[in-house]
């Protein structure tokens, strides 16, 4: 499992034996099984996740009703806004599969860090392209039609299609399920 970090990492950086060694002691990749909560709303966030193979989901409680508002897959990364803030979280994580994940803290990023300089650089310009695709993708998603929104999942995220149930990607598109099915009926019969 920490050979997937590792490749990851080596697509960006020369990693050491050293940083190698020291991400395997760290323990820092661990599975979780589907439906597993990582974080609850109203809870402190002291863990990060970078998923190597499965799907996670943040979502929130409106009137009893569960909204998503992003799924998380392979080669992505999970910071939640309130991450080492020591402030609530207003939102949920779960894993929709199972999944594989590096598990960061802010104690082990300091110490990995202080030790490879070059690791909080990469995870640095690594970071701002993750926010720059997020705002350019939130901005495609205001201005889309649900329609619109859901071609673009087919386009972008396909694989979600066939791996998070239907009521949770409607939710995610800010549709019901029924204005979904009748999406996929218009779409299918074009």
């Amino acid at each position: 499992m920490d050979n997937e970090i590792i490749k990851y990492l080596s697509r960006y950086m020369i990693v050491t034996k050293d940083l190698e060694d020291a991400i395997i002691e760290s323990e820092f990749v661990k599975r979780f099984k589907k439906g597993t909560i990582l974080l609850e709303e109203g809870k402190i966030s002291n863990e990060c996740y970078f998923i190597v193979n499965g799907c996670v989901r943040s979502y929130y409680i409106n009137d009893g009703n569960e909204i998503t508002t992003d799924f998380f897959t392979e080669d992505q990364s999970v910071t939640p806004s309130a991450y080492g803030k020591n402030t609530p979280s207003g939102y949920y994580l779960e894993c929709v599969e199972d999944t594989i994940a590096g598990v960061g803290t802010p104690e082990l990023e300091t110490e990995l860090f202080q030790k490879f300089p070059q690791l909080e650089s990469l995870t640095r310009a690594l970071v701002e392209a993750i926010m720059l695709k997020q705002q350019d993708t939130l901005a495609e998603f205001k201005m889309a039609s649900p329609e619109e929104r859901y071609l673009n999942m087919l386009k972008n995220r396909p694989d979600l299609i066939k791996r998070v149930p239907q009521h949770q990607i409607a939710s995610y598109l800010g549709i019901k399920p029924e204005s979904l099915s009748r999406i996929r009926k218009r779409i299918i019969k074009q």
